[in-house]
C-alpha cells in the first residue's frame, strides 16, 4: 500500500470524515496537525499547491485534494487503485 498523509487540525468535521473513510478502508496514515505546528502548515501549503484548507491529502506523492475530493474519487471507484499504487488510477486530480 502506498503512504498517505492527511493533514488536519483538530476539530476539522471534514478531516474527521476523511480520515474515517481512510480507516474504514483499513489505510494506515501519517496525520499531521497543522494547527499547532505553523511550519508544518506552511510545508502543507506549499506540498498543495497554496491550497491553505484542511485536510490536505497526500497518496504517496500525489495530491488527492481535500475531503471532497478524496470522496469522489472513492465513488469514481479510483480510491482504492490509487491506495494500491496502480498506475491505472491516473492523476488524482
Amino acid at each position: 500500500m502506498v503512504p498517505v498523509t492527511v493533514y488536519s487540525s483538530p476539530f476539522c468535521s471534514f478531516c474527521a470524515r476523511a480520515k474515517k473513510l481512510l480507516s474504514d478502508k483499513g489505510v494506515s496514515f501519517d496525520e499531521i496537525d497543522v494547527f499547532s505546528d505553523a511550519g508544518r502548515k506552511k510545508e502543507m501549503i506549499d506540498r498543495a499547491g497554496g491550497k491553505r484548507t484542511v485536510p490536505q491529502i497526500f497518496v504517496g506523492d500525489a495530491h488527492v485534494g481535500g475531503c471532497d475530493e478524496l470522496f469522489a474519487l472513492d465513488r469514481q471507484g479510483r480510491l482504492d487503485p490509487l491506495l494500491a499504487g496502480s498506475t491505472l488510477a491516473g492523476n488524482a486530480q
